[in-house]
């Protein structure tokens, strides 16, 4: 009888596979053994060939031996396990996931579900989701709120060698060129990434420093992730650093905001304010702002995108 550890794992290992191999497509043991080495299960190859073995026995799988490697799928009508099984609502939940959050998710683990991924497209066009369901892609949309730019082309090594040591708290080793073209090797401690309209950063701290730094993903030449770990500084909330604005150009000086806006170009400020305290007040043909808000070069920016129809601007600097 074995040792129930080892049946355990076994029983681990079987379920993982199972749950990745696909419906409507077959998968090798080189892909599984990735998928899984991706989601942190660490097995050799070996040992999954073994088990798909003794799992095409138990379990409606198909096995394609016409060439090596061998290709594994489920059978037309078999039930499975979750996956194949898939609601349209999980489908549809992972649809979304894929577009929205697949940037800000680690890429190993976005390859890791892979086949996830694979059965919720192939559940959404099954005859036996609705047409309702099926369209629902179609009817929900992200939109940008200012004029869309093209996101800038980032290496995919780069993006799996940040978004790795991020996840493992791994020393990341960078070449980067600056807006000016200068190029700086150098090794930083990743902290997080932010997406900010078609851009994404990463925020960092440089080796030997304290402070924080965002570096654009575009402009990093290369990147490799390394073997030696961090401890994750307790000091540091992604939150607050996009709260002070630092992703805005600011310093996270806070300051008590007023200025005067022609109703037509204000409306939208008595909607969504600029600050839970905004006070606005009606004048004849302008609304009075008066806000608790972040000194940045982006307010600046934003202000002088009204023009004219934005007068009497003042900043007073509220004391920590």
């Amino acid at each position: 009888m074995p040792r129930r550890p080892d049946s355990l794992e076994t029983l681990q290992l079987s379920h993982e596979l199972l749950r990745r191999i696909p419906k409507g497509r077959t998968i090798t043991a080189p892909e599984l053994h990735q998928q899984l080495a991706d989601a942190g299960f660490e097995r050799d190859m070996r040992t999954i060939q073994r088990q798909l073995e003794t799992l095409a026995e138990y379990f409606d799988l198909d096995r394609d031996d016409s060439s090596k490697p061998y290709r594994y799928c489920w059978k037309e009508r078999a039930k499975g396990l979750s996956l194949p099984s898939l609601s349209t609502q999980e489908s549809l939940l992972l649809m979304l996931a894929e577009q929205h959050l697949s940037s800000l998710l680690p890429a190993k683990l976005m390859k890791s579900m892979e086949g996830f991924f694979t059965q919720a497209r192939s559940q959404l066009v099954d005859k036996g989701s609705s047409q309702r369901e099926r369209e629902w892609l179609q009817k929900v949309r992200v939109v940008s709120t200012s004029q869309p730019l093209l996101p800038p082309k980032i290496d995919p090594i780069v993006f799996d060698q940040v978004s790795n040591a991020l996840y493992g708290n791994q020393w990341l080793e960078v070449d980067y060129k600056n807006a000016a073209g200068k190029r700086t090797a150098t090794r930083v401690m990743p902290l997080g990434l932010a997406q900010q309209g078609p851009r994404m950063y990463l925020v960092c701290r440089f080796d030997g420093y304290d402070n924080e730094r965002s570096l654009a993903l575009h402009r990093i030449v290369s990147a490799r992730a390394t073997t030696l770990t961090f401890e994750r500084p307790k000091n540091f909330d992604l939150k607050q650093y996009d709260d002070d604005g630092r992703f805005g150009y600011g310093h996270g000086e806070r300051i008590r905001l007023n200025f005067r806006i022609e109703k037509e170009a204000g409306l939208h400020l008595l909607e969504s304010p600029l600050s839970a305290d905004q006070l606005a007040v009606e004048l004849d043909d302008v609304y009075e702002i008066t806000a608790t808000v972040v000194d940045s070069a982006m307010l600046d920016w934003w202000l002088r995108g009204f023009g004219d129809a934005v007068s009497g601007i003042g900043k007073t600097p509220i004391p920590l």
